[in-house]
This record gives C-alpha cells, sequence and structure tokens, in this order.
C-alpha cells in the first residue's frame, strides 16, 4: 500500500519574505492522516488556518497567495513544491507574516528542513487525484492542459527573448517515473530582471530579493557569481513552481501537465477547470503492490532520492 506521509518531528526555520521583506517564521508541524496541508498564521489573534485549496488563491503577481477572510499567507509554491515532491500528505505549517520566506529561491532549503525532521508512512492510504480526460487553458499565446497518465510527468517550455535565458534550455520534460525531485528540480532558483526591480517596488513586490534568493539578470547577463545550477534552471523552476501551484488541489495529480509561457495565475486556472468537471477526476488509492501503475511504484522509489 502506498501510504500518506508526514513528518517524525517538528523542525523551524527564520528567513526573510520575497516581497514584503520582513523577518518570517516559520514552524513545520506533523499532522493527522488526511489533514491535508494547512497554514496557520500564528501572529493573528485567534490564530488562522488557512488550508491548502486553489479557490483560496487570490494574488497571483509573482507568487501565489492563500487568503481566508483578512488572513493571507503569500509565496506557498516553493514549500509546497517540496511537499509534492517528498510526498508529504499531512502537515501544518505555521508562519507568523504574511508571507513564506523565500530561503534561497527555490525549493532546496525546504527539502533540507523536511528531511531533517524525518519522513514518517502513516496507517492510511495515499489519496491521489487522478486525471480521467484532458482538460485546457488559454490566455492569448499561453496554455495549460493536463492530459490522463498513470504517473505524473510535466512538460514545459518558456519565452523570453532574452539572452542569457535564450543560450539555456527553454524547455524541458520532467518524468517522475525516470527522474528524481530532489535531484533534477529542486534546487532550481527563481529569477528576475534588472530593470524591473523599481516597478515591483513601487508595487510592493520583491522588497526581500537579492542575489542571494533569486537569479537576477541585467539586459544581457546573470549578475549571480555562482552563475546557474542547472543548465535549464529558469524553465525547471517554472516546472518547480508548477508542481507547487499544482499540489494546492489537496492530492498528488496522476497526470501530464504540459504548459507553454504559464505562471502561477494559468496553473490555477486549471486546477479550476478540472474541479469543476467531476467528469474529469476521481480519486484514487493503491492498497497493493499489484494494484499500482509502475510509473506511480517508480516515483515512490524516487522521491527520496
Amino acid at each position: 500500500m502506498i501510504r500518506q506521509r508526514t513528518l517524525k518531528s517538528i523542525v523551524t526555520t527564520t528567513g526573510v519574505g520575497l516581497h514584503g521583506g520582513r523577518k518570517v517564521n516559520l514552524v513545520l508541524r506533523p499532522a493527522a492522516p488526511d489533514t491535508g496541508i494547512v497554514f496557520r498564521r500564528v501572529d493573528l489573534d485567534p490564530p488562522v488556518d488557512l488550508p491548502a485549496d486553489p479557490y483560496s488563491v487570490v494574488d497571483t503577481r509573482m507568487c501565489s497567495g492563500l487568503q481566508q477572510g483578512a488572513a493571507k499567507v503569500g509565496t506557498v509554491e516553493h514549500l509546497m513544491s517540496a511537499l509534492a515532491g517528498l510526498g508529504i500528505d499531512n502537515l501544518y505549517v505555521d508562519v507568523d507574516a504574511e508571507e513564506i520566506p523565500i530561503l534561497d529561491g527555490s525549493a532546496g532549503p525546504f527539502v533540507f528542513l523536511l528531511q531533517s525532521a524525518g519522513i514518517e508512512e502513516q496507517k492510511a492510504p495515499k489519496k491521489f487525484m487522478r486525471v480521467k480526460k484532458t482538460v485546457e487553458y488559454r490566455e492569448d499565446d499561453k496554455w495549460v492542459r493536463l492530459d490522463p497518465h498513470d504517473g505524473f510527468k510535466l512538460e514545459f517550455s518558456i519565452v523570453f527573448n532574452h539572452p542569457a535565458i535564450d543560450k539555456t534550455g527553454t524547455s524541458v520534460v520532467v518524468d517522475f517515473a525516470e527522474q528524481a525531485y530532489v535531484r533534477d528540480v529542486a534546487r532550481a532558483r527563481t529569477f528576475g530582471f534588472m530593470q524591473d526591480v523599481e516597478f515591483m517596488r513601487s508595487n510592493g513586490l520583491a522588497l526581500g530579493g537579492s542575489l542571494d534568493n533569486a537569479i537576477v539578470m541585467d539586459e544581457y547577463r546573470v549578475l549571480n557569481s555562482d552563475g546557474l545550477r542547472y543548465a535549464d534552471e529558469f524553465v525547471k523552476h517554472k516546472v518547480l513552481d508548477a508542481i507547487g501551484d499544482l499540489y494546492l488541489c489537496g492530492h498528488p495529480l496522476l497526470a501530464a501537465y504540459s504548459a507553454h509561457k504559464a505562471g502561477h495565475a494559468l496553473n490555477n486556472q486549471i486546477l479550476r477547470v478540472l474541479l469543476e468537471d467531476r467528469s474529469a477526476w476521481e480519486i484514487v488509492s493503491f492498497e497493493s503492490d499489484k494494484a499500482t501503475p509502475p510509473a506511480v511504484a517508480r516515483l515512490f522509489q524516487l522521491q527520496l532520492a
């Protein structure tokens, strides 16, 4: 049986919010089976819970942000990506600010935190959301699609017309029946352009951004002295974001995701399109090895690689 997972122990970290620029304290706590991923604003009185839910996403400017009433938690996608990549189903995420800390701009530090706490299998079957028929969402030349697939595969292409990006890989296929999240995706960092900084900061964005937590480019080149972590780090980060955005549906997906020039907004829209067509998906569990599709079994062999 493929089981649900949580953490063995509590783990904490402190960092800065990418957009708000504020210090943020983060505590990750184990949760019971079928709890899901629940963000909790512990600085509010009383604390407010914000469960992972695509219909709670209200802000997709440069991140995915959740809201319940007046309470918000932004920039959840990198942590959600790490949780999806390690197969963690149930967790409380205590945070004392409106944003998850950016750390180094990738999911790598979150992977380290989660692995440091230890991952525990629970006495409940993991529940997958299996896509049964193709759904698609388009805006002009941007599009995103989910197709049926007995595993989890992502295909992404980007167009930026920037020399530093164009000379790297601008399209990628990541199939988790063959590749490992920790090795092949988790370390890809967010990126931005110096010429956009003034505009973003005037709109209350990227106030905590720096060369320590993003790939930064001028008109021609990458400014980070350490260069890129992957030859295709830019498009790999888009895959990392998509994994986190899709995990807001509350279950790991069994699907083939493909996208062109998509971002947080389109990722959220495709989940809503999927969920609103009840014939397009089903919740499934695999309670024996014989019933588990080979690609799904391979996915869980590689998750901790």
